[in-house]
């Protein structure tokens, strides 16, 4: 087992595409898990796969199974929850996610402790003395009407702690949204952000229809939430992601938003508190 990060902070471990795997106290956290290797093809729905492009850092049979306390689902997309982490991660392992997908999880794959959160609801998790409340955060995966043909996304506020109650870290998830009116709330009722955890990758599907940040928009919500500091995720693994990962650090450098951004390549470490990042 490994040793338990510095007081009030938490150790990201960065697996690929959008999982992470997050240590905070005693706390442990797994987001869309994402397993496929490369060459194999997630499915999108609709018939649309994507290939995948990269290995991820991590198998899911090396994840510290008996330490993890829940998933962190943004939603149910095959770039996010694929038939390798089906198989790999046990059916009584709680995972907090949109309602959608709860349902799925519970009644076709036996995932029988899937909790579904309307935007704005919380659960709040502990172990030991560690504690963490996930809120679920407004997100739109699609334009307009056309948001019906994908699943429902949330982003996730992860606010750390202990029994006390005192919040010591703020991580914020942006799932696959778009930018869009409805993420200026999370501006006004999260103003203070450690970490920005951004997908990102322009993901384009047939007929041009843009569906994730591409850099402009990851900018975008730099300049809305300006955050301590901001981690890209989502952008290089699929080959449906068309917004280069480069571009974003160019644009977001362009509009000073430089000494924010958080480098880490798959199977490298970060370890995030309320004052730095390193």
């Amino acid at each position: 087992m490994r040793q338990h990060p510095p007081e009030g902070t938490a150790e990201v471990l960065f697996i690929g595409n959008a999982t992470l795997l997050i240590r905070y106290g005693e706390l442990t956290l797994l987001t869309d898990p994402n397993f496929l290797h490369r060459g194999q093809f997630a499915h999108l729905g609709y018939g649309l796969v994507s290939r995948r492009l990269t290995e991820p850092a991590l198998d899911v049979a090396d994840l510290p199974h008996e330490d993890l306390d829940a998933v962190v689902l943004s939603h149910l997309h095959g770039d996010h929850f694929d038939r390798v982490a089906r198989r790999g991660l046990d059916r009584g392992l709680p995972f907090v996610t949109t309602p959608h997908a709860a349902r799925l999880l519970k009644g076709l794959h036996g995932f029988r402790h899937a909790t579904g959160l309307r935007t704005w609801q919380s659960r709040t998790l502990r172990h030991g003395d560690s504690s963490v409340r996930i809120t679920s955060l407004p997100g739109r995966h699609a334009p307009g009407p056309l948001r019906v043909l994908l699943p429902p996304v949330m982003g996730s506020l992860l606010e750390f702690g202990d029994r006390s109650g005192e919040v010591r870290l703020i991580l914020y998830l942006s799932g696959d949204t778009l930018m869009y009116d409805g993420l200026r709330e999370i501006a006004a009722r999260c103003p203070d952000i450690h970490l920005a955890v951004l997908h990102l990758g322009g993901t384009t599907l047939p007929g041009g229809l843009v569906v994730t940040m591409d850099a402009g928009q990851g900018a975008d919500l730099l300049d809305l939430l300006r955050p301590r500091r901001a981690l890209p995720v989502h952008h290089s693994d699929y080959t449906v992601f068309r917004s280069p990962l480069e571009d974003f650090l160019t644009e977001a450098g362009r509009r000073g938003h430089g000494a924010r951004l958080v480098r880490c390549a798959p199977g490298e470490r970060v370890t995030v508190g309320a004052q730095a990042t390193a």
